[in-house]
């Protein structure tokens, strides 16, 4: 209920990421010997929530969040930078996971930038994410592992606009509509840490979960939450000045926003400033 909570007022404009997480957390929270780890795989555009997303997931696990030793964040540039070195970050990638799943079994791996991965990285931890008891005496059943990646985002963007074209509501997008197309887009895109992975392969992904590009009335609602998390009381007119200074796609039509929300606090310190 807490996440729900979180994520109803937290999260905009993603009906089917909210929905296809809270389901997936809960009936893997509550199974008390789950068959393998949580794996989610999360997609969109910049700014659209994925981070976030991520975020009240590890707090969910573990209240100090980010904070936690228990969870851990990998960015592909940061921690996996040279081509030449990937033997090496393998057996890093599987020390470092063995290790921490031995110490606590509800850790939880999140790995953001998943399109600037190294093609073949992201297998060196497909043992850990498999059907098995245990792997050299360590279950790795409890651990929940979060991968995400901009890669598959044009492909929710074309789906959402086809959807706005023909005159259906948002809601209305279902995740049979993109998780097929995104699986496969993401496993034959050349520029995704999961080109070819056997991760897809073997299906041991249980939920490729898009987030859709945001439009003005959801930006609107980030900045509102931004001036609410601020203390602030929410100035219509800021909120307005705010949303006007953000790019919006296709052209012709200007309906979703380049950046989703990420650029709204920068933004809103201007403004408040004013």
């Amino acid at each position: 209920a807490a996440l729900r909570a979180q994520l109803d007022g937290r999260l905009f404009g993603q009906h089917l990421a909210k929905e296809v997480v809270l389901r997936a957390v809960t009936g893997f929270s509550n199974n008390p010997s789950p068959k393998k780890p949580l794996t989610l795989s999360l997609h969109g555009w910049a700014g659209t929530g994925k981070n976030f997303l991520s975020q009240l997931l590890a707090q969910h696990v573990h209240p100090a969040g980010l904070r936690s030793k228990f969870v851990h964040l990998f960015l592909a540039t940061l921690h996996f930078p040279h081509q030449q070195q990937l033997r090496l970050y393998q057996e890093q990638l599987q020390n470092w996971i063995r290790g921490n799943v031995s110490a606590c079994p509800h850790s939880v791996f999140i790995f953001d930038e998943m399109d600037k991965m190294h093609q073949g990285l992201i297998d060196a931890i497909k043992p850990f994410l498999d059907y098995y008891e245990q792997v050299d005496g360590v279950s790795y059943r409890k651990a929940i592992f979060i991968f995400l990646s901009n890669a598959g985002g044009d492909l929710i963007n074309k789906a959402a606009l086809d959807f706005w074209k023909s005159g259906k509501r948002r809601e209305e997008i279902q995740l049979k509509d993109l998780e097929p197309v995104l699986s496969v887009g993401v496993f034959n895109n050349k520029n995704s840490g999961l080109w070819h992975s056997s991760l897809i392969d073997r299906n041991l992904i249980d939920y490729f979960v898009p987030l859709l590009p945001l439009e003005h009335k959801h930006v609107k609602m980030c900045i509102r939450a931004e001036m609410i998390a601020r203390g602030h009381a929410v100035d219509e007119k800021v909120v307005q000045a705010v949303a006007d200074e953000m790019t919006f796609f296709p052209k012709e039509e200007k309906i979703y926003s380049d950046k989703g929300c990420k650029t709204v606090q920068a933004k809103l310190d201007i403004h408040e400033d004013i």
